[in-house]
């Protein structure tokens, strides 16, 4: 079995993470259930700094003009496809990310050593993202439930 970091930190978020990563003292108990479940130790290490990545990434205020839109450069394009970058624009037209989150989002994609991202690893990528922001209690629960309940999104 191939496991890669987002593999390790989806295990992670199903299996108790109901707190950023850093709160907790026994992170080293946490690594070694990791490598117990079949994790190879490379991508435990990675999806650790990929957490501390999120907690520890200072946020700056963008600039909102509601008649602007986001273009995505030519990497971004190919890591989300279409129906990612459709749904991060739904999410954001609908209130759940604003532009600060939508950028931290694309920022820990991007931060994923992997060819392209599909939907439903986005939405966890997404949760993991609104966890981890003081203040978005309610867009996380509104994605919780999209993401446990697989609940239509939107429609085309």
């Amino acid at each position: 079995m191939k496991e890669n970091m987002l593999d390790v930190l989806m295990y992670l978020f199903q299996n108790g993470m109901d707190e950023d990563i850093d709160a907790d003292p026994d992170r080293e108990s946490i690594q070694t259930e990791l490598l117990a479940a079949g994790f190879p130790s490379r991508e435990v290490h990675r999806a650790f700094e990929w957490l501390d990545s999120l907690v520890d990434r200072p946020v700056a205020p963008l600039p909102v003009n509601s008649r602007s839109c986001r273009i995505y450069i030519e990497a971004e394009q190919a890591r989300l496809d279409v129906g990612c970058r459709g749904f991060l624009l739904f999410l954001e037209q609908g209130g759940i990310l604003d532009s600060e989150t939508r950028e931290l989002v694309i920022d820990r994609v991007m931060a994923l050593e992997t060819d392209d991202i599909d939907l439903h690893q986005l939405k966890w990528i997404i949760l993991m993202v609104l966890l981890n922001q003081p203040g978005q209690e309610e867009a996380y629960a509104w994605m919780e439930d999209l993401v446990f309940d697989e609940v239509p999104g939107y429609l085309h």
